[in-house]
């Protein structure tokens, strides 16, 4: 289970800190699938990036399982058993995907089970096992392969910042079977997206809308999306939220 409590984060800005995050509170049990939403600015990525211990809060506390783990840095909380998807991939020059996929996994992974994470991503992965992950992999190929890291890797939390950025609509109809059956698959393991797209937000347990750093709504689909969206439901519900 991951407690977040009472947690503020700012950032300098023409010599004054701007808050970004404001005494935020909020626990995610296990085994939930959680959508954070809100409009731009509103502190949404930067609370993923907190709990991926990539940021550091001005104060409040984050506990995972019930051990504090404010004070942990990226690689200890991935120990832990907490994972992170970029909204930007990262690019590793002379590291091969199945060798990222191996050190995801944390053993020494055949090529057919490495094998079986890229075609659950949408990749053939004779094309791809032996690619480097380097400047001739596209955008959406970066994030395709991320993603097959998260599912090689099996952590108890996994933190999406904007998966569907730069995928297409094929990939994009692929990435919702996959949340669907992380979460039906990975036992006790939860779940984090942070995302506008509507089909994203229906699919979760919770949706959580973040507003000038707090949380301004939470609840089940059938609660929250009326008051987003309205009648007429877009692809996006961004500009719904501004």
């Amino acid at each position: 289970m991951l407690e977040i409590r009472n947690l503020s984060f700012a950032v300098s800005e023409a010599e004054r800190e701007k808050e970004i995050i404001h005494d935020l509170s909020l626990t995610i049990e296990d085994g939930k699938f959680i959508v954070i939403t809100g409009p731009n600015g509103s502190g949404k990525s930067t609370l993923a990036r907190l709990i991926m211990g990539i940021e550091k809060p001005l104060s409040g506390q984050i506990l995972f399982d019930g051990e504090d783990i404010t004070a942990l840095d990226v690689t200890e909380r991935a120990r832990k058993g907490i994972s992170f998807a970029f909204q930007q991939p990262v690019r590793f020059k002379g590291i091969r995907v199945q060798d990222l996929l191996r050190l995801a996994a944390g053993k020494n992974l055949t090529v057919s089970a490495a094998c079986t994470y890229l075609s659950e991503v949408g990749l053939c992965a004779r094309d791809y096992i032996d690619r480097e992950i380097n400047s001739s992999l596209s955008g959406g190929e970066l994030k395709r392969i991320e993603i097959a890291t998260l599912l090689a890797r099996q952590t108890r939390l996994s933190v999406f910042d904007e998966p569907e950025a730069g995928i297409d609509l094929w990939s994009f109809q692929n990435l919702i079977r996959i949340f669907e059956n992380m979460r039906r698959e990975i036992k006790d393991s939860s779940i984090v997206i942070i995302s506008h797209q509507e089909r994203i937000l229906r699919i979760a347990d919770e949706i959580v809308v973040l507003s000038g750093g707090s949380i301004t709504r939470r609840g089940r689909p059938v609660e929250i999306l009326p008051l987003l969206i309205g009648k007429a439901a877009p692809v996006s519900v961004c500009e719904m939220l501004q």
